[in-house]
């Protein structure tokens, strides 16, 4: 008999959580609401004689490129029975997760990954990592408050205030999903209470002008810790006052924890002395529908021209050939046809649409041939936006 691929149904969540927690070392107890119904997730499973042995999950998300929203799967959830590994089971699983995603809409794929080997085979590629930085709370404490800006604990008629920086700050980047839709809550009840405290940056107009959403970790010697998943502020004062507040815990919590993307004004404004990364998660990208994709997202303003692509994807044989990217005043297009005289690796493709590296570093990476230095100049521009970043784990 055959394998079955096919989406899970709430009878089979039980197997899925055994799986998952076999995988990753995750509690017996599956989280509340795990086995239930959760929207935004299509969840997808190979079965052999009615077992469940590989599963894999496409999370309903949307990503800021260029100051616009790109549709996406979040891949999560990979896990192959361990005496099936090896078998192509999990290239199975996901390659039909991916024709299903670009199916319902997705033009990309991002995924945090145990390992690259497997991704990199199905196109996928490095572009940036979610980084946990601890830094002294010492080095924060010296920070002067400024004086027209107050902090207070948020309150339920903050919350449209506090989304809405973190939404200013990811239109103005890349990669940062968009924290709306059915994977989020955005309710206030949701956002006031998933951590010990969001604080408020209020300017002098009354303006919510910065957050920072924090946890009180276990300890108050040497090994006590605040865990910052957010600093979000949009003035330099704002930045400072927050920072300032983070330092005020010197004496109980000698390290403050901060999730922050790759730049951020903090380290600008506050001094991070003996600052170190505690943790380094990469996140990969993978371009599903190459001209979905090029027609999404925003392209540099200042850039308008063309170049010959030709694409190479054995696994989305629909992106492979000739195409010519064309920029006009901050959009793009991917239009058929031709010279094909840079020639991309799908792999290629993704660091580009990124923006994680340039044409001359995907030459020595193998990943991009043929064109001229006129071609590499074009990518380039239309490629230098901001380092990709993510701040949410999935």
């Amino acid at each position: 008999m055959g394998y079955d691929l096919r989406l899970l149904t709430l009878d089979d969540l039980p197997a899925s959580w055994e799986m998952t927690r076999i995988a990753f070392g995750a509690e017996r107890e599956a989280p509340p609401g795990w086995l239930g119904h959760r929207p935004g997730r299509l969840n997808w499973g190979i079965f052999d004689s009615g077992r469940l042995v590989a599963k894999a999950t496409d999370r309903e998300q949307q990503h800021w490129f260029g100051g616009r929203l790109v549709p996406a799967t979040g891949i999560a959830g990979v896990a192959v029975e361990p005496e099936l590994r090896g078998t192509g089971l999990a290239r199975e699983v996901l390659t039909h997760l991916l024709t299903a995603a670009r199916d319902r809409g997705a033009a990309i794929a991002t995924l945090f990954r145990t390992t690259p080997a497997l991704y990199r085979r199905l196109g996928c590629e490095d572009v940036g990592a979610l980084t946990w930085t601890a830094v002294p709370a010492t080095s924060l404490a010296a920070l002067e408050r400024p004086a027209e800006v107050t902090l207070r604990p948020a309150e339920p008629a903050d919350v449209p205030a506090v989304l809405e920086a973190y939404r200013t700050v990811a239109r103005a980047g890349n990669g940062l999903l968009e924290r709306s839709g059915p994977l989020f809550d955005a309710s206030a009840e949701t956002v006031l209470s998933v951590q010990d405290g969001l604080t408020v940056a209020v300017g002098p107009d009354g303006s919510v002008d910065g957050y920072a959403s924090w946890d009180r970790e276990p300890g108050y010697d040497a090994s006590g810790r605040v865990r910052v998943r957010d600093l979000t502020a949009l003035t330099a004062p704002a930045t400072a006052a927050l920072l300032s507040m983070l330092g005020s815990w010197a004496s109980v919590a000698p390290t403050i924890a901060l999730r922050l993307p790759d730049p951020d004004p903090a380290p600008l404004v506050g001094a991070f002395t003996g600052a170190r990364v505690e943790s380094r998660d990469p996140w990969m990208l993978r371009v599903l529908d190459a001209p979905a994709a090029v027609a999404a997202r925003g392209w540099p303003s200042h850039v308008s021209g063309s170049v010959d692509l030709a694409l190479d994807d054995d696994v989305c044989p629909w992106n492979s050939g000739a195409h010519r990217l064309v920029l006009d005043r901050g959009s793009g297009r991917l239009e058929p046809g031709g010279s094909g005289a840079v020639r991309l690796t799908i792999r290629g493709f993704a660091v580009l649409y990124a923006g994680a590296a340039g044409p001359a570093v995907l030459r020595r990476a193998g990943m991009l041939a043929g064109g001229d230095p006129d071609s590499d100049a074009f990518l380039q521009a239309a490629t230098a936006g901001p380092r990709p970043a993510l701040l949410d784990y999935f």
